[in-house]
């Protein structure tokens, strides 16, 4: 497989990630808290990331690395609730 080709797969993923996030919290299939939703977005935005750098298309990366940061601090914070419940 070409490079331009598994760029081009990444790309799509992450469209496909996204905006199946967003369609399946609207029906209420996800919670907007869940892991679910957050590794949907996450992926979204780490496809998506990969897929500007290569084109240089700055604006996108800039908005999908926040995205990204958003969703891993929500799984943290998330995961240190859980751990510090366990105590």
């Amino acid at each position: 497989m070409n490079t331009a080709l598994i760029l081009e797969t990444l790309g799509w993923l992450g469209v496909v990630a996204y905006v199946l996030a967003y369609l399946l919290l609207t029906i209420g299939v996800l919670k907007p808290n869940g892991y679910p939703f957050h590794i949907l977005n996450m992926t979204g935005a780490a496809t998506l990331i990969v897929y500007s750098l290569e084109y240089g298309d700055k604006p996108n990366v800039a908005v999908n690395v926040i995205w990204l940061m958003i969703g891993i601090g929500a799984v943290a914070r998330r995961l240190a609730g859980r751990s510090s419940r366990n105590v």
